[in-house]
C-alpha cells in the first residue's frame, strides 16, 4: 500500500516537472530576427540565409518596410549555425518582442509576407561568359543561392518552364552584336561571339542571328506570360523589348547579317508587343553605340559619379506589396551606376509600368517593373551597382568588399519575390 503511494506521488510529481518544463520552454521560444537595416553586418548574404530556410523547410517571414525589410525565421540550430558561417547578424526575439512587432506592422506602412518556397533559379548567358560579366551572377555566388545556366537551346527546347525566376543577362537581343562594332569590330573576342552566334543560329535553322534571337525573345514571353518570373539589367532590358517590336522586320544592318535593313522599319515597329516601352526611336547606324532612344546613358554620363544617384518609391506595404517587396533597403537614395543602358526615358513607357525608382528632379526612371499575363517582368538599368563605369574587360567586382550594398540588395530582392505568398490584392 504504501509502494503504491509512493509509486503514485512519484507519477504525479513526473507528470508536473514535465508539464513545467513545457510550459517554460513555451515562455522561452525564440524566433530568430535577420535585421535589415544598418545594423546588418551582411545584407547580402543575410538573401542566402532567407533562401536557405526555405531549403530547409523552415517559416521565413519577410517583414517589409520593418527595419530595411527584416527576416523573421524559425530558430533552428542549423539556421544559427548558417548565419554565423554567412557572418550574418540576428538576434533572438521571444514571445513579447515578436508581439510587439507585429503590433507595429499592424499600425505602420510594414507587412509581413509569408515566404513559401525556394525558387528555382536559372540565368540565361552564354556559355563562355565569366561569372563577373554580370551583377546578377556575381550577387547570386556572393550570397549562396544556388542557380543554373540556360541559354538559347534550353529556351528554344521548353525549359524555361522548369524555373521560378529567371534572370537575362547582358545580352543584346537584336542580333547587333551589343553594338559594339565602331570599337570592337577588330577584336578577337568580337570576332569569335560573331561566329559563335552565326554558327548556333544556323543550327537552330536560322539564317540570321536576329531571327535566332526573336524566337528566343518570343518564347521567353510565353514563359512570363504563363506565369514566369523575368528579371533582367542593362541591354537585356531595351534590346529585349525592341526584338519583341521589330518581330518579322529587319533593323540590322550591313555589317551584322550582309544586307541592309529595312528602310522603313521604324515605320514597322509594333510597339504593342513591348513589355515596358513605347513610341521609342531606333538607332540603325552601327557605328552609334546605342540601340534606340529609350536609354539615358548620356544624361547619367553628364551627371558623372559624385552626382548620380536614384530614389527608390515607398509603396503601401498592405496595398501594393509587390512594388515593396522589389524596393526593400536600407537606404531611401542609392548610388548611380553606368551599363550599356543606364535607365530608361519615362516618357516612353507604356501606362502599366510601375517605376519603382527614378533619378529625382528628371525623366530618367532606373528600375521599372510591370505584368504579362500570370507573370511578372523588371527592368534594372545599368551593369554593375558597385562598379560606375564598367569596361570590356575590368576585373570582376569582389562583394566582400560590398556586403552592405544598397544597388545589390535590390537585385537579390528579386530572388526571393516568387517565393513569397501572394495575398489577395485589397480594394
Amino acid at each position: 500500500m504504501k509502494l503504491a503511494l509512493l509509486h503514485r506521488a512519484a507519477c504525479a510529481a513526473a507528470v508536473l516537472a514535465t508539464a513545467l518544463l513545457f510550459f517554460a520552454g513555451a515562455a522561452r521560444a525564440t524566433n530568430i530576427l535577420v535585421p535589415m537595416d544598418e545594423t546588418q553586418a551582411n545584407h547580402l548574404k543575410a538573401y542566402g540565409l532567407a533562401y536557405y530556410s526555405l531549403t530547409q523547410g523552415a517559416n521565413c517571414e519577410w517583414l517589409l518596410n520593418y527595419r530595411g525589410g527584416s527576416f523573421l525565421m524559425e530558430d533552428l540550430e542549423i539556421l544559427r549555425r548558417r548565419a554565423l558561417v554567412l557572418g550574418v547578424t540576428f538576434q533572438e526575439v521571444g514571445p513579447a518582442e515578436i508581439a510587439a512587432i507585429r503590433a507595429k506592422i499592424a499600425e505602420e506602412n510594414m507587412e509581413a509576407v509569408l515566404l513559401e518556397k525556394a525558387p528555382k533559379v536559372a540565368i540565361y548567358t552564354p556559355p563562355d561568359k565569366q561569372p563577373w560579366d554580370d551583377a546578377v551572377t556575381l550577387a547570386l555566388t556572393f550570397a549562396e543561392i544556388p542557380y543554373s545556366k540556360i541559354w538559347d537551346e534550353e529556351v528554344l527546347a521548353g525549359k524555361l518552364e522548369e524555373y521560378d525566376w529567371v534572370h537575362l543577362h547582358h545580352e543584346d537581343f537584336t542580333g547587333q552584336y551589343g553594338k559594339f562594332y565602331a570599337s570592337f569590330h577588330a577584336a578577337a573576342w568580337y570576332q569569335q561571339e560573331q561566329a559563335l552566334y552565326e554558327k548556333l543560329a544556323r543550327e537552330a535553322g536560322y539564317s540570321k542571328v536576329s531571327e535566332h534571337k526573336s524566337a528566343v525573345v518570343e518564347a521567353i514571353a510565353d514563359y512570363v506570360r504563363a506565369g514566369g518570373f523575368l528579371f533582367a539589367m542593362c541591354s537585356a532590358t531595351d534590346s529585349y523589348d525592341i526584338a519583341r517590336a521589330a518581330h518579322g522586320v529587319d533593323i540590322v544592318g550591313t555589317v551584322y547579317d550582309g544586307d541592309p535593313s529595312d528602310p522603313d522599319c521604324q515605320q514597322k515597329m509594333d510597339y504593342s508587343r513591348c513589355f515596358a516601352f513605347q513610341n521609342f526611336e531606333l538607332i540603325t547606324d552601327p557605328m552609334i553605340y546605342e540601340f534606340s532612344n529609350i536609354d539615358t546613358s548620356n544624361y547619367a554620363l553628364a551627371r558623372g559619379p559624385l552626382a548620380d544617384f536614384f530614389t527608390l518609391f515607398e509603396f503601401s506595404a498592405k496595398y501594393d506589396p509587390i512594388p515593396t517587396m522589389l524596393t526593400q533597403c536600407h537606404v531611401g537614395v542609392v548610388n548611380g551606376f553606368l551599363g550599356q543602358t543606364s535607365g530608361f526615358d519615362k516618357r516612353l513607357l507604356k501606362g502599366d509600368v510601375t517605376v519603382l525608382a527614378e533619378v529625382e528632379g528628371t525623366f530618367e526612371a532606373k528600375y521599372i517593373h510591370g505584368k504579362l499575363g500570370r507573370g511578372t517582368w523588371t527592368f534594372y538599368g545599368g551593369h554593375d551597382p558597385e562598379d560606375y563605369q564598367h569596361a570590356v574587360g575590368d576585373p570582376p567586382t569582389d562583394l566582400s568588399k560590398y556586403p552592405n550594398s544598397p544597388g545589390y540588395r535590390l537585385i537579390l530582392n528579386n530572388i526571393l519575390f516568387p517565393a513569397a505568398k501572394q495575398k489577395p490584392q485589397k480594394t
